[in-house]
């Protein structure tokens, strides 16, 4: 009965190939444990079937943690837009929230910005990108004109 347990877990892993969950996986396996126990006990159909069932089942339940855990991904990869939350730059032109004008220059890119708070940063400013919305960078400043001036 063995070569019969071992085209089985041949076939599960072939569906496994095929599909793009971790599921039928773990009955190939049952079934290369169950080919073992019909060494054992080569007369038993019911032990082994028994068996294949059993061994199936706890395999997907016990692993399916450490499946969930392996395939798991948080680490969001920012891109476009995104990629510039963050970093530092320098305003090219005045923003100004009440004249909804504004442009820094961040990674060799001009960009529209504004602030978050509403606050008027002068040209040659220093700022850090907080956040996008929609086309527009908004920032906050690190060192002011005047600040950097005087020291």
């Amino acid at each position: 009965m063995w070569p019969v347990w071992l085209i089985i877990a041949g076939v599960c892993f072939i569906i496994e190939m095929m599909t793009v969950g971790f599921f039928v996986f773990w009955f190939g396996i049952g079934a290369l444990l169950t080919m073992i126990i019909s060494f054992i006990f080569p007369d038993n159909l019911i032990l082994q079937t028994s068996f294949f069932v059993i061994s199936s089942t706890l395999l997907i339940f016990c692993t399916k943690p450490l499946v969930k855990k392996l395939s798991k991904s948080d680490k969001k990869v920012a891109t476009n837009a995104y990629s510039i939350i963050g970093k530092k730059g320098i305003v090219v032109q005045d923003i100004n929230p009440t004249h909804g004008v504004g442009q820094i220059k961040v990674a060799g890119e001009v960009w529209s910005a504004k602030t978050s708070d509403d606050s008027i940063i002068k040209k040659g400013s220093e700022i850090e990108i907080t956040e996008i919305d929609g086309v527009k960078a908004i920032v906050k400043t690190i060192t002011n004109v005047e600040e950097a001036t005087i020291k």
